[in-house]
């Protein structure tokens, strides 16, 4: 066979890449998004990938705005300009970050963008490279859960044992001593004192049931997330049903339960925990509130959030107090009820609660003047997004 070096025409004959054959190229990677921008930051190329990924078909997005793959928060933050300011000054940009389809879902990606230089330096525009890694981003943030879960039910096992150790135990032994007292003395003793231990007996035995219960629901929290439901409720109804059930307790001292929240003001929660966190605040506020007092609750939104504010015109507490209220450390239980009468536990459930539903709490608090609890609970079902933006590479093995 004649060797191909041979023949002069193969030897003349050189293939050079042509513009087509690259844009080819490019609309074959599927599982990149790669468009461009002219000057306006306007999207002026659109590759098959960024259609698969984006969900816009080329003509939907030629000449849209940049910011049309950004979230509102983003955009609002200047996270599109930021990026091609970056580009300009470095010469490219990286950024990870979650970006929106056309259907309105949420995917994090990792993100390149760099400025287009013609041949002769002339600015043409930008390049917008994106990587979809929200699979992966689930995975690391499920691992990062599970971590923190792990610290969490170890910590919340030294929480359970400290609390059976001292706050149920302790009670418990002064019960058993005063009922040993009553049943070798009964005889000897005059019917005021045996009327006075009774009452002794009967209120820590319902203390003692009341912080059993607070700790089964605790429990509740961390291993039974499968009664978990959340919907979209009517806040007033449930301040309603808290204060016809405390009702009572109140009106004993005069103390005054109002609401100023309106009717349509709505929260997305789990009812029973919502009952349970209005329900351990208000009751934690008439126990700290004189005579005559006032206990008031309000409620603004803010963002995609309700924050609700429980006000008393009780003791209020320390600054001490205030720092460690919602800390599992027993040390801070016992300091916390001997200085304001029964908080701990009961808000450590609350806090759970919380958390568990999306939400946050806090206090303010000037002693002698009173106390303002406040939590925050969302408006609609939250999305999916998660996690932090710690910075994922490219994956060179794929």
């Amino acid at each position: 066979m004649k060797n191909l070096q041979d023949n002069p025409k193969i030897l003349k004959t050189k293939y050079v890449p042509t513009a087509e054959f690259y844009s080819q190229i490019i609309d074959s990677l599927q599982d990149y998004s790669i468009f461009t921008l002219d000057n306006e930051f306007k999207i002026n190329s659109w590759n098959s990938g960024s259609s698969t990924i984006f969900g816009y078909g080329t003509d939907e997005v030629i000449g849209e705005p940049f910011d049309i793959i950004f979230t509102e928060e983003d955009i609002k933050s200047g996270i599109p300009e930021r990026e091609i300011e970056k580009a300009l000054k470095e010469g490219r940009a990286t950024d990870n970050r979650w970006h929106i389809a056309k259907d309105r879902s949420l995917f994090y990606a990792y993100g390149l963008v760099f400025p287009l230089i013609g041949s002769e330096g002339e600015m043409l525009g930008y390049v917008k490279i994106l990587r979809d890694l929200t699979e992966r981003k689930k995975s690391e943030d499920a691992i990062k859960k599970y971590v923190r879960d792990l610290e969490d039910l170890n910590n919340h096992k030294e929480s359970v044992l400290a609390i059976l150790s001292h706050d149920l135990r302790s009670p418990l032994a002064a019960i058993i001593g005063t009922a040993k007292y009553l049943k070798e003395d009964f005889h000897n003793m005059k019917p005021d004192d045996v009327q006075e231990m009774l009452d002794l007996l009967y209120k820590s035995s319902t203390d003692e049931l009341e912080m059993l219960d607070y700790l089964v629901e605790w429990a509740r929290i961390k291993y039974a997330s499968d009664v978990f439901s959340p919907i979209k409720i009517k806040l007033p109804e449930y301040i309603n049903k808290v204060f016809e059930t405390l009702n009572k307790s109140a009106s004993i001292n005069a103390i005054n339960l109002h609401h100023e929240i309106e009717e349509d003001t709505s929260v997305f929660a789990d009812g029973k925990m919502l009952i349970s966190i209005i329900q351990n605040i208000v009751s934690n506020a008439i126990k700290h509130t004189e005579k005559g007092g006032t206990i008031s609750i309000t409620a603004k939104s803010k963002d995609d959030k309700i924050i609700i504010q429980v006000k008393d015109t009780g003791v209020g507490m320390s600054k001490e107090i205030m720092k460690n209220l919602f800390t599992p450390q027993m040390k801070t239980l016992i300091e916390a009820r001997k200085e304001n009468k029964g908080a701990g536990i009961g808000l450590l459930l609350v806090k759970g609660f919380l958390e568990k539903n999306g939400g946050e709490i806090w206090v303010e608090s000037i002693e002698g003047k009173g106390s303002s609890f406040y939590f925050t609970l969302p408006i609609e079902k939250p999305s999916d997004k998660t996690g932090n933006l710690d910075e994922v590479m490219f994956d060179e093995s794929n």
